[in-house]
């Protein structure tokens, strides 16, 4: 862990960073990161959304899924403006469309529905993976300042920055092996301190690292990565259902695969799982992923 940050500093870094700020009648204002370089992360700008939407929700309904669509990239010079619109409050579903925008353009549209908790038919068609546990593995943290060294200049801010999700990879990442892999990747993440038990932070930081290591996913067949500068790459739409509650300071699985990619576009599954095996929210994502020829 960076000596400048402890991993309470971190998470609570992360929550102020989610948060949003209303401005006047179902407007917000979702911070910038600070220290941030270049283009936002998706992730940020996803869970920000989505707390925009559940701001203007009785708080007894819960999101279940959200849907969004990236416009254009974000960037971290700026602080994002979150417009809500009310579509619907049923009976027992409401639904919520948001636009986030930067310098008065759209960035990202997203829609929320959200349920009252009720009891209903239940089943479970998805296995937990058998992988290896967390504390066998070593943390990303570890991998990425080893790699620092070997990726771009421009790069290696990324990988040195002290992150509030701790991650650890399975198989490795894309950026550190050039050899084709098949389609699919296992990760442990968790927030690196406790969180509070308001379960509309959960769902933010689970949104938040869903847009982590995804798109990468299309590229294992191909042994291609953006960190060593030969593929463009970026989140077009990105869709999370939360199936069942879940603590994201807790080691949870995040399970990926990419089943197709084609026309400089990616496509990528996801599945979450707890410890205990519990299937907690799916994930799907299409991407842009474009290889860069070198200049001659």
């Amino acid at each position: 862990m960076d000596a400048e940050y402890t991993p309470e500093q971190l998470v609570s870094g992360l929550i102020k960073l989610l948060e949003v700020k209303p401005q006047g009648q179902d407007q917000f204002i979702g911070r910038k990161k600070r220290g941030g370089v270049g283009r936002v992360f998706g992730g940020q700008v996803i869970a920000q959304a989505l707390l925009a939407a559940e701001a203007t929700v009785d708080p007894a309904r819960a999101a279940h899924s959200l849907h969004a669509y990236f416009l254009r990239g974000g960037s971290e010079d700026f602080e994002t403006d979150y417009a809500v619109e009310r579509d619907f409050d049923g009976g027992s579903f409401s639904n919520r469309r948001v636009v986030a925008s930067q310098q008065g353009r759209p960035i990202l549209n997203l829609t929320a529905s959200f349920q009252k908790q009720e009891q209903g038919l239940h089943h479970v068609d998805a296995p937990m993976p058998d992988v290896p546990p967390p504390e066998s593995l070593e943390s990303e943290t570890v991998v990425r300042r080893r790699f620092a060294d070997q990726a771009r200049p421009e790069q290696r801010h990324h990988f040195l920055a002290p992150r509030p999700v701790e991650m650890r990879a399975v198989e490795g990442r894309h950026w550190t092996n050039p050899k084709p892999a098949p389609p699919r990747s296992h990760s442990w993440f968790r927030a690196v301190a406790p969180l509070p038990d308001d379960p509309r932070i959960h769902r933010a930081i689970l949104a938040y690292a869903s847009d982590m290591t995804l798109l990468g996913t299309a590229m294992l067949p191909h042994g291609l990565s953006w960190s060593r500068g030969e593929v463009m790459s970026a989140s077009l739409d990105h869709a999370v259902w939360f199936h069942e509650p879940f603590r994201a300071d807790e080691w949870l699985l995040y399970a990926t695969d990419s089943p197709w990619s084609g026309y400089g576009r990616g496509f990528n599954r996801g599945q979450v799982f707890t410890r205990d095996g519990r299937l907690v929210a799916s994930v799907a994502q299409e991407g842009m992923i474009r290889r860069v020829v070198p200049k001659e």
